[in-house]
């Protein structure tokens, strides 16, 4: 019993020592993959345990900001941009390797993908 008790305290912390690992702070390149063709632009997350704050540029300059999560190698954040319109949610999902990630979200209907790359300090 007591061998199971510490097989199972160490897969335990095994496994919030790799949800903590992961820490995606800092500021990266966005590129969307859109049918008008590859957008880069810069992206900010603050990351605080799996809680996610997001700072990326909008089309004309504007600042659009967001809030998601990091769960092991999976993120997710939601933004709501204002056009002529009207106002519309976007969430991307994706997995992180490193100092690169992607995934998709979706536009209207329609899944676009996305990479991002951590820029160097």
């Amino acid at each position: 019993m007591k061998k199971l008790f510490c097989l199972s305290l160490a897969l335990v912390l095994a496994a919030a020592f790799v949800l903590a690992a992961v820490n995606v702070t800092g500021d990266w390149d966005l590129t969307r993959k859109t049918p008008q063709g590859d957008r880069t632009s810069p992206i900010n997350f603050a990351q605080d345990g799996q809680k996610l704050t997001v700072k990326m540029a909008g089309r004309n300059g504007e600042e659009i900001t967001g809030t998601g999560t990091v769960t092991g190698n999976d993120i997710e954040w939601t933004i709501t941009r204002t056009t002529p319109q009207g106002e519309f949610k976007m969430v991307y999902k994706g997995k992180i390797e490193g100092d690169k990630m992607s995934g998709t979200f979706d536009m209207r209907g329609t899944p676009v993908e996305w990479t991002a790359v951590k820029k160097a300090k």
